[in-house]
């Protein structure tokens, strides 16, 4: 996730951190694979596609904004250890907060058909979040105010 939104009219680092967020999910949805079996391992399958999707999407764009897509790491390091399934799930929904996170500062970085496909994709890692979870948060992609809205 960036330190914030991109200044305004220049989305290109917004949409290098959501790349970089992608990039990321894609290796922890390596890890999660992994880790489940059943339908959460199909679940796993299908975000891991999503995801490279995006990638590959958001690779054009910031060729189309003027940018050389940043590369993605040969690895990363997991945010605690995952061996089990539960842990997989655990996973799963923070990497979903975090592409949320990446995606909510390049709505905000950016208008038009740009923007509508961030929302798009905020909204698609909300709604993987919260079936990972089992319970959504209340404002996806800003978690101060996912935060406060718990407290209330």
């Amino acid at each position: 996730m960036s330190d914030g939104p991109s200044p305004e009219g220049n989305p290109l680092p917004a949409a290098q951190a959501a790349l970089a967020a992608e990039h990321a999910a894609a290796y922890g949805y390596g890890v999660i694979g992994a880790r489940t079996t059943g339908a959460r391992a199909t679940q796993a399958r299908e975000a891991y596609g999503g995801h490279l999707a995006r990638r590959d999407s958001l690779a054009r764009t910031v060729r189309e904004l003027g940018g050389t897509p940043r590369a993605a790491e040969a690895a990363y390091a997991l945010p605690f250890e995952v061996r089990t399934p539960a842990e997989a799930e655990r996973l799963a929904a923070e990497i979903e907060d975090r592409v949320a996170g990446a995606y909510s500062d390049l709505v905000r970085a950016s208008q038009g058909k740009l923007r509508r496909e961030a929302a798009d994709a905020l909204s698609a890692a909300a709604v993987r979040a919260a079936r990972w979870r089992g319970v959504g948060v209340a404002f996806p992609g800003l978690p101060e105010r996912s935060d406060r809205a718990k407290q209330s």
